[in-house]
């Protein structure tokens, strides 16, 4: 007969490469997706291959796999296609760094193509790496065939996309402010900006500059009580916009005042206006009455008279003298006074500063009061040619690289003093405040006028918030707040790039930009170049031999559709004129956003198998990808398919050092996820990542907590297979699902198998409610508290004394279930181990990853036994608790203790897991008293830490009306979880803490459900024993060193010792029973070669143990 199969350690380590091993050569992964009746749809959000994969990458990964694992369980086939995101500012930043380039060198120093094939290359730079964390993390997902970006099916598909919405009047070109990356050479969408991060806390220098008023009839009320020159205050924290300024705004309503004061820099006596409510912030108001003729030079404590007040819409339409005489705008008007409806008096001055073409507010108010713009300012983010002082620099210091020049002082400070040096500087300071930063080169971004193409995703907003409203977000918040708020302040999507490598915006324009074409398949393409080719725009058509509907890889390599093919092809209007392609390129977000329809080939092909796989049932990724691929998602599915992409998304938190800091290289903090799972195994750190926090908040990753999982949830199952395997093995025993009836089982048999199946019941609904941590807590519970340390304690002799008897092979059944059930509604989280428990379990070959997820069987789960077997684990630990108090060894036996219950359910439950308790706690006997009994006598306690914030400044009071409740009025309060003690104030069972007072010889434990009190006194009698079992213990431990095995027989000569003889002699055939001895002798003479036993209390004796 087959035996179960024995281990000598654990080691999971071991366990993860063969079973891995034997995955690949059955491949399991692949039967997994045999044919089913029911579907399961799960979107790989795709990562990009030109970094190498993190310890983040784990748990996200860990997200996906877990529940794609357990649905097949269930019966559905897991459709799960991998993907690789090949595009977008990563890999072109890579590659500049690779060959020490920057943007303005691509199409000088390197073409274009060269480029480009650069970027080809870079991206699957980590390509093995990615493959091999995939595998050895048990992740499973169709990694051979993936959908990759820079595909041309997967570009022609998101052409089409393209196309739907262009056909829509859902794209449009317009020319706006936009954040914009010099670093990186491109725009960027308000998604991206908003990605975690990108915000951050500054510290730049600001300024309060002064704007002189023009004199004229408009301003004349100003100059009523004044001669001397007046000057508009604005504050601005981004000095370097000061050379473009061409307009300032105020507040209409707002109320404002004309003030004399004196110049902190030069002395000049002159007058300023700011509004009212911030008079304070800027004048002390102590200052009022200091003379001007004693004012010295950069005293900030200045004088100052307010001569007049004033509402804003009397300077709209003021003009005022240019700052910074730099340039003018070559149209519309300058430097006049407008009205602003996001002007407020929070903070600065209440007069706005406007650089129309660095902010869009700025630019939209100027708009509409026909203001031109400058920019001073060039796309790398240097002053232009007409900033005559400051030409060439950058507006960032961060801008800066190592091998640039960089001035002494950032040009914010320059300025500044500039400003200071003509007498046109109020105030400057340092001031701090949130700064947008790009999300890739961690740089500063600015806000930059540039020509771009929209989705107009504003128009179906409200759409896209109803359809949020149905999918369940985990967590709920994520979906509410973070999403739903992102919606509801929703601007149109920035879709245009100005970058190299990417999927090619497919509009071709005529020069007037009167006409347009969108492209939306090669087969379109090829017509529209036939055209072109007859009108003489073009010569040749280079998809001449790309046939429609042949949809082979070699049909489909023909033509490479990336920059700069897909540059050089001219394309003919309805009129006849020519049209080239809007150079731009989309946003790498849209390329992802797309894979629930390119990945298919959609709708060029598997249009069937698109209708069964759109919308995804399961999506999971980061917490940043809220504002990122979440949202691009959402918004192609509701633009196009008015549907929902996903129906469930998991949005994980983030991956910290063990301390709460955030991962990096550069910190030395970073985790290595290869030397990680190499170390310990893929299952210990899965198992952690899941039980240690909910996926959505932030893990604080500490590597002692995977070495604890190992230890107490692997360390204990482990022990409880080999615990089973060992003795199994030892008796023949093979399972057998009808060797008797639950019925006919042990109570302590029915008891788990209730519990076993409550578990499945409670595991499966939070698998089904993305719930994974409370599954894996709930499972470790049952392992650690419920199997091992009570069920297998409390049966330990039915395993290993006695005859093979119907019993014996009911506590194999038993504790086979239970082992077998764990393994597969634990396999999701913990793939490998669990798949190697359950085919030793079963003595086969077959994965546990194509079993049957377990039905809970309602009639096998008892909750009163359930109870009942709780309360014997509450007052097993209650008393196990006095023994520890009083330091009283669990192996010494006790005669008895007392137990006051005032429930009647309780007391029974007690009194039927009478045996057990006994058994556990190693006593003689268990008196039940009566609830009125005075043996036991009860003390309440205030629970301050409730009281206090529930009744505040009366807490003196009530805690010592709670102090002189009687026993009459707590066993009222135990009963009925509440009590009057005063009118108005009532006492519930959390707001105190009950005690019962020690008895003489007794020592007493009380909690909600009983009162214990045990018997501490110990009788020659009851000492003898505990001595004996000492002994026992002892050569039981000698018995594992000395190799022997659990059946062998044994002698024991024992060297004479009075302290210990009585002790044995009257305990003799219960010691011979427990160590299988055949005969135990005591020897008046020496033993030679003994072993030396230390029992307790320092008592030693000698003995000899052998085998004949």
């Amino acid at each position: 007969m087959s035996k179960f199969k024995e281990y000598s350690a654990l080691d999971l380590s071991a366990v993860n490469k063969s079973i891995l091993d034997f995955w690949r050569q059955e491949s399991v992964f692949e039967k997994s997706l045999g044919e089913k009746n029911k579907s399961y749809n799960f979107y790989e959000g795709p990562p990009s291959a030109n970094g190498m994969p993190g310890i983040h990458h784990v748990i996200a990964r860990t997200i996906k796999d877990l529940f794609c694992r357990y649905k097949t369980l269930k019966g559905f086939n897991v459709y799960r296609k991998a993907g690789w995101d090949t595009h977008g500012l990563p890999v072109e930043l890579g590659v500049e760094k690779e060959l020490n380039i920057t943007k303005e060198d691509i199409g000088t120093k390197i073409s274009i193509e060269d480029y480009n094939k650069a970027c080809r290359v870079n991206v699957m730079k980590y390509q093995a790496a990615w493959e091999d964390i995939t595998a050895k993390m048990g992740y499973w997902v169709d990694m051979k065939n993936p959908y990759v970006t820079y595909d041309n099916k997967y570009i022609e598909s998101v052409w089409w996309l393209l196309k739907q919405l262009h056909n829509k009047n859902l794209l449009y070109k317009g020319h706006t402010v936009q954040p914009f990356s010099p670093k990186a050479g491109t725009g960027l969408s308000t998604h991206e900006l908003n990605q975690p991060g990108c915000y951050r806390n500054v510290k730049d220098t600001s300024a309060i500059a002064q704007f002189k008023v023009i004199k004229n009839n408009q301003s004349s009320f100003l100059f009523e009580k004044t001669d001397k020159s007046i000057f508009f205050l604005a504050w601005t924290t981004t000095p370097w916009t000061l050379p473009s300024n061409t307009a300032l705004a105020v507040g209409k309503k707002i109320t404002y005042v004309l003030v004399e004061t004196v110049n902190q820099y030069n002395g000049e006596v002159y007058c300023v206006i700011l509004a009212k409510d911030l008079l304070s912030k800027h004048f002390k108001t102590e200052n009022e009455n200091l003379s001007f003729e004693t004012y010295e030079v950069g005293n900030k404590s200045r004088p100052y008279v307010v001569l007049k007040e004033f509402t804003g819409d009397l300077l709209v339409g003021l003009v005022y003298d240019q700052l910074l005489k730099y340039a003018v705008p070559k149209n519309g008007d300058a430097f006049r006074v407008l009205a602003g409806d996001f002007v407020t008096t929070e903070d600065g001055t209440g007069i706005v500063h406007l650089a129309p073409s660095f902010g869009a507010d700025d630019n939209r108010v100027a708009k509409q009061n026909g203001i031109g713009s400058l920019t001073l300012v060039d796309e790398q983010g240097r002053f232009t040619e007409e900033v005559k002082d400051f030409y060439g620099q950058y507006v960032k210091d961060e801008f800066y690289t190592e091998n640039d020049a960089k001035p002494k002082l950032p040009a914010d400070v320059q300025i500044i003093i500039k400003l200071k040096e003509s007498g046109l500087l109020f105030n400057s300071e340092k001031y701090e405040h949130s700064y947008p930063h790009c999300w890739r080169t961690d740089k500063p971004i600015l806000y930059y006028p540039m020509d771009s193409w929209f989705v107009k995703t504003t128009e179906h907003k409200e759409r896209m918030m109803e359809l949020n409203k149905t999918i369940n977000w985990k967590p709920s918040s994520t979906g509410e707040g973070r999403f739903g708020n992102w919606l509801e302040n929703l601007v149109d999507w920035n879709l245009s790039r100005s970058r190299f490598w990417g999927i090619p915006l497919p509009i071709w324009r005529t020069e007037n930009g009167k006409e347009e074409i969108c492209i939306g398949s090669l087969e379109d393409l090829k017509a529209e170049i036939d055209r072109s080719v007859n009108l003489g725009f073009m010569k040749k058509n280079p998809l001449a031999d790309f046939k429609a509907g042949d949809f082979s890889d070699k049909n489909y390599s023909i033509f490479d559709l990336h920059r700069p093919y897909v540059d050089d092809i001219i394309l003919a209007s309805k009129s006849g004129l020519r049209m080239t392609r809007e150079l731009d390129l989309i946003d790498v977000w849209f390329d992802s956003g797309s894979m629930p329809y390119a990945q298919l080939h959609y709708p060029f092909e598997n249009k069937e198998l698109f209708a069964n796989r759109f919308p995804a049932d399961f999506i999971a990724e980061g917490v940043d990808q809220t504002r990122g691929w979440f949202f691009t998602l959402h918004a192609i599915s509701t633009l196009l398919f008015d549907s929902v992409a996903y129906k469930n998304v998991v949005s994980n938190g983030l991956v910290l050092d063990k301390d709460g800091n955030k991962m990096s290289k550069r910190l030395g903090n970073a985790t290595d996820p290869f030397q990680t799972i190499g170390k310990h195994g893929a299952d210990a750190t899965r198992w952690y990542m899941i039980s240690n926090a909910q996926p959505w908040d932030n893990l604080k990753f500490d590597e002692e907590g995977i070495l604890e999982v190992r230890r107490k949830f692997f360390g204990t199952l482990y022990n409880a297979y080999s615990f089973f395997a060992l003795y199994a093995n030892i008796d023949g025993f093979k399972y057998n699902k009808n060797v008797s009836s639950l019925e006919e089982r042990d109570i302590t048999d029915r008891w788990i198998i209730s519990e076993l199946n409550s578990l499945i019941k409670d595991v499966e609904a939070h698998y089904e409610d993305y719930e994974p941590t409370k599954a894996s807590r709930e499972i470790q519970d049952f392992v650690i508290t419920k199997l091992s340390n009570w069920y297998i304690r409390l049966n330990r002799r039915r395993f290993w004394k006695g005859e093979y008897n119907s019993d014996k092979k009911d506590a194999y059944c038993t504790l086979f279930e239970c082992l077998s059930t764990i393994a597969i509604i634990s396999c999701p989280i913990a793939p490998f181990y669990m798949d190697q428990l359950y085919q030793d379990l079963n003595q086969s070959t077959n994965s546990v990853h194509l079993a049957s997820f377990p039905k809970f069987e309602k009639n096998n789960i008892n909750k009163v036994l359930e109870t009942q077997m709780q309360l014997a684990q509450i007052m097993s630990s209650s008393i196990l608790s006095l023994r520890k108090k009083e330091k009283i060894r669990v192996r010494q036996p006790l005669a008895s203790a007392l137990v006051a219950v005032s429930n009647e359910e309780t007391r029974q439950a007690l009194e039927r897991s009478k045996e057990i308790i006994l058994g556990e706690t190693n006593l003689k006997g268990l008196e039940f008293l009566s609830e009125d009994s005075d043996m036991l006598s009860k003390k309440a306690k205030p629970n301050f830490k409730i009281l206090g914030p529930k009744y505040g400044s009366k807490i003196k009071e009530v805690s010592t009306l709670i102090q002189n409740l009687n026993n009459e009025q707590i066993k009222t309060l135990e009963s009925h979880g509440s009590i009057n003690v005063k009118e108005g104030v009532e006492i519930s069972i959390d707001d105190v803490e009950i005690v019962s007072q020690d008895i003489a010889g007794y020592s007493v434990s009380t909690n909600n459900y009983f009162s214990v009190a045990l018997d501490v006194s110990i009788s020659q009698e009851l000492s003898d024993e505990g001595l004996a079992r000492e002994f026992i213990n002892r050569i039981q431990n000698l018995r594992k060193d000395k190799g022997y095995l659990v059946t062998d027989k044994i002698y024991i000569e024992l060297e004479k010792n009075n302290e210990v003889e009585r002790a044995i002699k009257n305990n003799l055939t219960y010691i011979c029973n427990e160590t299988l001895t055949e005969e135990l002798k005591f020897s008046s003479k020496k033993l030679e070669n003994y072993d030396e036993l230390n029992l307790v209390n320092n008592i030693i004796c000698k003995v000899l143990i052998y085998k004949k």
